[in-house]
């Protein structure tokens, strides 16, 4: 209960017939520019999301080591006895 092959060529013919050659192209190339624009940024988002565990592993490393300074720092009264 597909479509055959005749039925998918007549209806290709009737669309070259209602829009033209020029303009399938035209939409053609336009389809297949948002596309790669759409493909580009998944990339773009997928290498930000690779890198944001790694930054915020060195942040809470430094804060870590920037608290034990900190806390080493603090001087303890001297007794006077």
């Amino acid at each position: 209960m597909g479509i055959s092959m005749w039925q998918l060529l007549v209806i290709l013919a009737i669309v070259v017939l209602l829009f033209g050659t020029k303009r399938l192209k035209n939409i053609g190339s336009d389809l297949g520019g948002a596309l790669k624009g759409f493909r580009k940024a998944m990339n773009e988002d997928g290498e930000e999301q690779k890198a944001k565990p790694q930054d915020n592993l060195q942040q809470n490393q430094s804060q870590t080591i920037d608290g034990q300074v900190q806390h080493n720092k603090v001087e303890e009264p001297v007794r006077k006895d």
